[in-house]
Order: structure tokens, then sequence, then C-alpha cells
């Protein structure tokens, strides 16, 4: 490959990235698209430092050349795989492989968004309080495994729901991938149980709402779209009831997208899918930030121009660095 190029790490049946992909491609963007499982088998990596770090990246006949990178868009790649090695051996390879592969890329200076920043900014009280700061209005929360925090947390609000912490789902039957936003009753407190000791909780105020806004922010550009819940669990997760969601594009206050600004300003992300509500009465409520969210759908739901708004920040014609 030859000209600016631009990675993308994720696996390979990740529908999203192939939106980017096109798009780049559109353009005649080059690109070398590989996950870090390609990694020893199928990708060969050399790094030589002279000055700042040279070398390639190679995956079967296409390769890049580390000083020729653009742009890294850093999606949902996963683990190394090291074939029959024994798992001790396994275990030892994996950590080079993170320090060596890892840290030459780590080297590289336009990521969306650096793998570092999207850690750091997955922390929901991080994400959380960061929003505060920045003037958006949140949602009265607690994190906690004491249930009687938990209860008279609850005690002073009309109604409470439990978000989960992170994107894990327990073990347990049904195959269970995600944990949606749920109602708590009052049982679920119950200092006898083990429900709330067991771990961390995050519990929020119910916010009432009219509607959900997905807000896709990318290097500063904002793209909208209201969900328009028409079933009980929508309205209470849209994700949990997504064909009960209609799509509309909208504004986003000025206000808010100060607010926005500051925010992804704070966790140092370029690429941000936020989520709101709006009450009854306009105000806009922060319920998070995925660093690395899912955006695909409201593209092909409304049209949002999402995946030209990535192919610019990697690619470099959007102007930012």
């Amino acid at each position: 490959m030859t000209g600016r190029v631009v990675l993308v790490i994720t696996h390979w049946l990740d529908p999203t990235a192939d939106f980017v992909v096109a798009e780049l491609s559109r353009r005649d963007v080059p690109v070398l698209r590989f996950d870090t499982a390609d990694f020893p088998l199928r990708l060969t990596v050399t790094g030589v430092l002279r000055g700042g770090w040279s070398g390639t990246l190679r995956l079967g006949e296409r390769s890049a050349s580390l000083a020729d990178v653009g742009g890294i868009y850093f999606r949902r790649p996963t683990g190394f795989e090291f074939g029959s090695m024994p798992p001790a051996a396994a275990d030892w390879a994996r950590a080079e492989a993170r320090s060596g592969l890892g840290g030459l890329l780590m080297a590289q200076q336009r990521w969306l968004n650096h793998p570092h920043r999207m850690g750091y900014a997955e922390y929901k009280p991080v994400q959380l309080a960061a929003a505060a700061r920045a003037g958006l209005r949140v949602p009265e929360t607690i994190v906690t495994n004491d249930p009687a925090e938990a209860r008279a947390f609850a005690a002073g609000l009309e109604q409470v729901i439990y978000k989960p912490l992170s994107p894990a789902a327990p073990p347990g039957p049904g195959d269970i991938s995600m944990l949606y936003t749920s109602v708590v009753e009052p049982e679920h407190l119950d200092a006898d149980g083990d429900s709330v000791t067991a771990t961390m909780h995050l519990f929020q105020e119910r916010v009432r709402s009219r509607h959900a806004v997905r807000l896709t922010v990318v290097d500063g550009r904002m793209l909208a779209a209201a969900l328009h819940p028409h079933s009980p669990a929508a309205e209470l997760d849209w994700r949990a009831d997504q064909q009960a969601v209609s799509y509309e594009i909208v504004k986003v206050p000025a206000a808010v997208a100060c607010g926005v600004t500051g925010l992804m300003r704070s966790l140092g992300l370029r690429f941000g899918a936020l989520d709101f509500l709006v009450t009854p009465e306009g105000e806009w409520v922060f319920l998070e930030v995925n660093p690395n969210g899912q955006w695909a759908f409201v593209e092909q739901a409304t049209g949002l121009p999402i995946a030209a708004a990535i192919a610019d920040a990697l690619s470099g014609e959007g102007g930012l660095p």
C-alpha cells in the first residue's frame, strides 16, 4: 500500500466497521483491516526504531508501513491466537505480543479513539462526574453494595432503576448477552438477600421522558437522532425492543452541545455514542457515553452521514488532528 493508510482493528464479522471500510474505499483511501486474533498465525509485524518507529504490518498479500499510518479505527478486536502452543507458553507469548505489537500501535498518534482513553471513559462513575462538571444534567445516582444505602436512596425518589456498570452479563441459563435497564422493586433491596451485597450496583432516579436521543459525536461533529418508543420495554430501555422504536433526526440544543464538547474534551475522546432522555418539558438528561458505541443502525434508519464523518476523521479530510 502507498499513501496515508488507515488501520481498522476489529474482528472480521463487524458490520459497523464494514460501513467505514466501504466509505474509505470509495474515497480511494488505503485500508489495512485486521484482528489482533490474526497475530501471529496470519499477521507478521516488524518495527525498527530510527528516531521514530518504522516497519511493516503484513497480512497475506496486503501490507502497510508504520510510517504511513494516518489513522487507526479501534473497534472490537478479539484476543491473540497461538494455535496449539501449550497454555503456559501461550500466556507468555500473549504478554510479549501485547507489549510488542501493542506497543508499536500505541506509539501511533491518530487513534479514533485511543484504547487507553476508551478504557478510562468506560468507567460509569468517571463519565457521569465529567458530564456533571461539563454542565449536563445527570440523573441522581448511587453506586453501592450496601442495601441500607440503596434503600435510603430509593426512599427519596418516585421510582428507581438499575443499570449495569459494565457491558458484561452475569453467567446463568438462557445465554443472556446483555442486561437492560430495569425498575427496582423494594424486594430487590432486601437487606437479608445478597442481590445488592454481592457486588457494586448502580441505581438512578427514573427520568420520565417523551423519547431518547442517540447522539454520535465525531471530532466535534454532532449527529443526533430521536428514538421514539412504542412499547413499555422500549420506553424503559430502547435496546430491549428495538423493533418498537422509530427514528427522527433532531438538532442538539446549544447548551447541550456546549456540555458535550466539554465532556468529550475532558475524557480525551474524538468519538462517542451518547445517550440522552428528553423530558416532557424538553430538557436533555445525560445517561452515558460509549466511547466505542454502535452507530450503524442509526445511519441506516435516518441517513445521518456517520460513516462519512468517521472516514473524514480517519483520513484527515475533516481538517481536525
